[in-house]
């Protein structure tokens, strides 16, 4: 609940920041890619400047998320393999299970026939 409330107080004047930047900064700029010929650049981009800091943002935000996610790799191979192993054993003690209750009903059924051969 905590993590949750840190996360509103960090994240709402972010956000708050972020609007604003992106509402005063609607002018235009090019973006020149020639770094070589920067009085006529050979691939330029011109697009209001809060374009620029909107993908910024989002393709941070997409890094970082793939960034985690690539790191963690190992953790969902370690939970994948223990799930397999649950699912294994699982598996073996019901088979175990199963064979004590045939051998105790097999072992009932022999127990029935030597009380029935002794009452005679």
């Amino acid at each position: 609940m905590l993590k949750r409330i840190l996360g509103l107080v960090i994240a709402f004047p972010a956000f708050l920041l972020l609007v604003t930047l992106a509402v005063t900064n609607k002018h235009p700029v090019q973006l020149k890619l020639d770094p070589f010929r920067p009085e006529d650049p050979v691939i330029a981009l011109e697009a209001p400047f809060f374009y620029y800091l909107l993908g910024a943002l989002i393709l941070g935000v997409v890094m970082g998320g793939l960034a985690t996610w690539l790191t963690q790799s190992h953790w969902r191979r370690s939970a994948r393999v223990r799930a397999q192993d649950a699912l294994r054993w699982r598996a073996e003690a019901d088979r175990l299970a199963r064979e004590r209750e045939e051998t105790l009903e097999t072992a009932q059924s022999g127990l029935g026939k030597a009380l029935a051969v002794i009452r005679r």
